[in-house]
């Protein structure tokens, strides 16, 4: 019997801004529904924490990095549109 992966998620957002509310929203809606209990997600500041976005090379926000399991995949925008969210994630649809 195998164990369920275990989703890991960073948010890059720019504060409070209506787009990164957006995107926090929506991210948090996709986990409950298709993940419960098999994600972790980091939300970065990219007001607060330039240095970090930097890094993993983030030069817009919203930007949402799947880190694991692989493939890293990262997409960008307010996450709004499930399928091709889940599609951009790797993640099969269950009910859509």
């Amino acid at each position: 019997m195998s164990r369920a992966p275990l989703y890991r998620f960073r948010l890059y957002v720019a504060g409070d801004t209506p787009n990164s509310a957006q995107a926090r929203l929506n991210l948090n809606a996709l986990c409950r529904r298709y993940l419960t209990g098999r994600y972790r997600i980091e939300v970065v500041d990219v007001f607060r924490h330039p240095n970090r976005a930097m890094i993993d090379g983030i030069f817009m926000t919203p930007a949402l990095i799947k880190l694991a399991p692989s493939p890293v995949r990262m997409i960008v925008g307010t996450l709004s549109h499930t399928a091709t969210l889940l599609e951009g994630l790797g993640l099969a649809p269950i009910d859509a």
